[in-house]
């Protein structure tokens, strides 16, 4: 059953559009494509699964398929705010999953999933590198070590007052506060 995008799909199919002319129409391609369509749109539609799949003369289940089982494809869009925990063996062993737990609760959200206001997704990461200071939680560009459940509001009500105090300009980055610089 077909259904007529909205303006934020139909933005977004127009953006997949011009990326794909650029594309060969070469099998062999999906993967690179698939990742520059993330990259473009920050997770892959139905939308752009569609494009991708008419434009390499493939069916939709064909590129899904491939495209799922890759744990590096979202379905789902970022927050605006993507917060990602570390798994990773030294994080898994000091709380890592306790953490995640208190994220899930706090944001009422699951892994994978994505806040109604748009402003957090959730994600669990295999390792981010970190190790020696874990665990782990990465939101945006921004690292926040040891963390605990008890740390998980204290960040989460910093990051909205950071974004509030900013104002919620264009390119809002809580990075960028003048307590940062």
């Amino acid at each position: 059953m077909d259904r007529t995008p909205n303006a934020e799909e139909e933005r977004e199919l127009e953006q997949v559009r011009e990326l794909l002319s650029r594309q060969e129409k070469d099998q062999n391609r999906l993967i690179p494509i698939l990742q520059a369509v993330q990259d473009t749109l920050g997770y892959l539609s139905p939308g752009a699964v569609r494009e991708v799949a008419a434009h390499l003369g493939m069916n939709d289940a064909q590129v899904h398929g491939v495209a799922s089982f890759y744990n590096h494809f979202r379905f789902t869009p970022l927050g605006k705010h993507p917060i990602q925990m570390c798994m990773g063996t030294a994080c898994h062993m000091v709380g890592g999953e306790l953490v995640l737990e208190a994220l899930e609760r706090t944001l009422d959200i699951k892994v994978g999933g994505i806040t109604e206001d748009g402003e957090f997704s959730l994600d669990r990461v295999a390792c981010i590198g970190c190790c020696g200071l874990a665990p782990v939680m990465v939101i945006g560009d921004r690292i926040y070590p040891r963390m605990t459940t008890t740390k998980v509001d204290e960040v989460l009500v910093n990051l909205k007052m950071e974004a509030d105090a900013a104002g919620g300009a264009e390119g809002d980055d809580p990075g960028n506060t003048p307590e940062s610089a």
